[in-house]
């Protein structure tokens, strides 16, 4: 399985977010459905079924970043010109006006919750694939993965 290159204050957001959902969420929570067992009849007890699946619904978001954290490695500081994990990299798309440029930040999505300014493009996407390792003024052409070409050119790049 590919690695996740996640920024080191991602990676220590996650893991305080697992040791908040394992010490203090899910407990509460299962407090709940006992609370709510006590009710009676759990066939028709809402309390019961409704904290049932907040705890699931929260157990699966700690199950997810477990995950994560377990296949991740912390990103290198992006140096220099080139685009890399973690850069913040602007691209024009060929044939459109200047003033339509995008910016994204190159990282994993779960970097969108540390850097929630910023789109958030994957380093393994097509286009944030082929943009690694160029640098401000290239022209990449990049086939898209239902076949269609597109270019970009790079405009900024901030590391």
């Amino acid at each position: 399985m590919a690695k996740h290159l996640l920024s080191e204050e991602t990676y220590k957001r996650l893991e305080a977010e697992v040791a908040d959902l394992e010490h203090n969420v899910l407990p509460e929570i299962a407090e709940k459905i006992g609370r709510a067992r006590e009710m009676g009849d759990l066939s028709e007890n809402g309390d019961y079924h409704a904290a049932k699946d907040e705890y699931g619904m929260f157990n699966d978001r700690k199950n997810l970043v477990l995950g994560i954290l377990e296949n991740a490695d912390i990103a290198p500081t992006p140096s220099g010109s080139d685009v890399s994990v973690l850069s913040i990299v602007t691209i024009l798309f060929d044939g459109d006006d200047p003033d339509d440029a995008e910016t994204y930040l190159l990282g994993h999505i779960e970097e969108k919750r540390t850097k929630e300014s910023l789109e958030i493009m994957s380093p393994v996407s097509p286009i944030g694939s082929a943009l690694l390792g160029h640098s401000v003024g290239d022209t990449v052409s990049i086939t898209l993965e239902n076949g269609a070409r597109v270019s970009v050119t790079i405009v900024k790049v901030t590391n």
